[in-house]
């Protein structure tokens, strides 16, 4: 119950604060930079400077309604009155870490940048992170005044751009930028290709590829002193531009970067609004940050369906559905309903897909019998149409989700969020997207 009246009150005072973006802003673009840290039991923000920018990427409507709650939101207010004049919600790397067994054990500090629209008039900023009951950890409010002499500007991109898809103007497309990593200028066809290999694998899916034309793709090639990502686990240590490892947290398979401030410079003043970097590597792994970013390896067989998978987490929001134990250390708490919209822990059910479950279905909805021939990703291949439409289409609630075999629900059996097996997104994850999508670009 706590993160839902946090969400009422925060969209109460949110919508109040709708304001035309010509009133506050100048269509140009300021960057701040903070340091995160802390540790499981205690946070803390620090600003580390602004730069200005070219031209603004994001949205130029509801402009004071962040379109989910993620795990934590930043805010622009105007200085003369307190009104919301901007927000946006985020997740980080840094507070991912602190649910790991050694933020119990040490405190870090980790990089984070964030983008908004550069303001006509003095401003105050808040950035706040939210822990998993939605509550608020950790608070910044500092000044930005336009005027400031010591906000340097952007670099000029740390590579050469190159248009992948374009398909309108900065205020009417959401802008992906594909940035290379460890391809070194030798390489710089084969990270044209891959570029635009990620291109066709995100709108080559639904509900991406009905809506194609509401995205611009650029592609920035940094060229890096040697080929591949960084793998800690056998000793393999690469000079790339954003030094871009393996074994994140100690798991094998977690692909990151923590130098987001390196990765900002390298893009520049390029126009966006989402990350892919894009790894020079066959190794799996990769990863998905709710507004932060997208990071995949390259040339792993998986590549088409992984990609897919965490675009869904970074630009959609969506939760992981599937699970994996019943650790009481859950990232989805039994009181708290989760901001993601494709998972529940009943809080609040009539606020996710309770619409979209037919009349006469079993709350908690047992599984189909395909569910229990055996491991579903082996075999995924052997079922029909038929039974492969059942398990994706056939909306419910399932439990089971968010890494917890317990206490949390997903809307269907199998789903592109689930398996990398099943080629598509669910009706409710797909819906999701589609308002995500429509959020950023409808008048």
């Amino acid at each position: 119950m706590k993160r839902i009246l946090t969400s009422l009150l925060l969209l109460c005072t949110l919508s109040a604060g709708a304001q035309t973006f010509d009133e506050h802003f100048n269509g140009g673009t300021l960057r701040l930079d903070y340091v995160l840290c802390g540790d499981t039991h205690s946070q803390a923000i620090y600003f580390h400077g602004a730069l200005k920018g070219g031209d603004w990427a994001g949205r130029r409507q509801r402009l004071s309604e962040p379109a989910l709650g993620g795990n934590g939101q930043i805010r622009l207010l105007d200085a003369s009155n307190g009104e919301i004049i901007y927000a946006n919600s985020f997740s980080t790397l840094f507070q991912e870490w602190q649910q790991t067994e050694e933020a119990a054990h040490v405190q870090k500090a980790f990089e984070a940048s964030f983008l908004v629209p550069w303001p006509k008039h003095p401003v105050d900023v808040e950035l706040t992170l939210l822990n998993t009951h939605g509550e608020v950890t950790s608070r910044i409010f500092h000044k930005i005044d336009p005027q400031d002499i010591l906000i340097r500007p952007m670099p000029a991109q740390g590579g050469e751009l190159i248009p992948i898809r374009n398909s309108g103007s900065l205020d009417k497309a959401i802008d992906l930028v594909i940035v290379a990593e460890g391809y070194t200028a030798g390489e710089r066809d084969k990270f044209i290709h891959d570029a635009s290999r990620a291109d066709e694998a995100l709108f080559g899916h639904e509900p991406f590829r009905s809506y194609a034309d509401r995205f611009n793709v650029r592609a920035v090639f940094a060229p890096s002193q040697e080929s591949g990502v960084s793998i800690p686990g056998k000793g393999e240590w690469r000079n790339t531009p954003t030094g871009a490892h393996f074994d994140t947290f100690y798991m094998d398979r977690y692909l990151t970067t923590s130098a987001m401030w390196t990765l900002y410079d390298v893009i520049g003043t390029v126009p966006f609004e989402h990350i892919l970097l894009l790894c020079n590597t066959a190794k799996y792994g990769g990863g998905g940050i709710y507004n932060s970013i997208l990071i995949m390896n390259s040339d792993h067989p998986t590549f088409v369906p992984v990609l897919v998978h965490e675009f869904g987490h970074s630009f959609g929001g969506l939760g992981d559905e599937y699970a994996y134990g019943d650790n009481p250390e859950t990232s989805y708490p039994a009181d708290t309903e989760p901001w993601e919209p494709n998972l529940t822990t009943l809080v609040d059910f009539s606020s996710k897909w309770a619409d979209l479950v037919p009349e006469g279905t079993p709350i908690p909805t047992p599984l189909d019998e395909m569910e229990s021939r055996g491991d579903v990703r082996k075999l995924w291949g052997t079922f029909t149409a038929e039974e492969k439409a059942a398990l994706n289409l056939k909306v419910g609630l399932y439990e089971g989700g968010g890494y917890q075999t317990r206490g949390v629900y997903r809307p269907v059996q199998e789903c592109r969020m689930r398996i990398n097996e099943c080629e598509e997104f669910c009706p409710v994850c797909s819906r999701s997207i589609v308002r995500i999508i429509e959020y950023f670009t409808s008048e």
